[in-house]
């Protein structure tokens, strides 16, 4: 049987464990270019691990996914950190879990609106890319260089997410 996962705003506190979120936060702003811009400052950090490793920076384009939907699977990268950004404009969720013994835990989901980007720190469970309602498109940062920084693994038992309220 199944288990539901609910769906809960995305906010810097709720996510904290998994990864910074990428938006424009005033505390961060700066004027730049004799103020005609905006600099949100330092948001988040990516992490490459490993001699020869480099940060690459990718688009993706995500299929909107059907609901209700079957979580059965997480994945993870253990030697970098990987953003994703909409330009899109359009909102997604974000399915995370906090690692329990080398396998993920039970996932939480998120609802990122279109203006909130999510960086998943090094080794964070997460699901793939989650578009909701139409093709969207993610600005993605994230590590290139040699060794395996994919870990998947399979749950026994899928979870459902339920139709988003947008």
């Amino acid at each position: 049987m199944s288990q539901i996962l609910d769906i809960v705003p995305l906010t810097k506190s709720a996510f904290a464990p998994f990864g910074d979120i990428i938006e424009a936060d005033p505390v961060t702003m700066r004027y730049i270019n004799n103020g005609t811009t905006e600099r949100f400052h330092a948001l988040a950090a990516a992490e490459a691990a490993g001699e020869g490793a480099r940060v690459v920076i990718n688009l993706f384009r995500g299929q909107p996914r059907h609901f209700p939907y079957e979580v059965d699977m997480m994945e993870r990268h253990p030697f970098g950190s990987q953003s994703f950004s909409p330009i899109s404009g359009r909102p997604y969720l974000v399915v995370v879990s906090e690692d329990e013994g080398g396998r993920p835990g039970r996932p939480r989901v998120f609802l990122a609106r279109g203006d909130q980007g999510v960086n998943y720190r090094r080794n964070t469970w997460h699901h793939p890319l989650m578009s909701l309602g139409a093709v969207s498109d993610f600005l993605v940062v994230d590590r290139e260089g040699p060794g395996n920084n994919l870990e998947e693994y399979f749950f026994e038992r899928p979870f459902i997410i339920s139709e988003p309220s947008l």
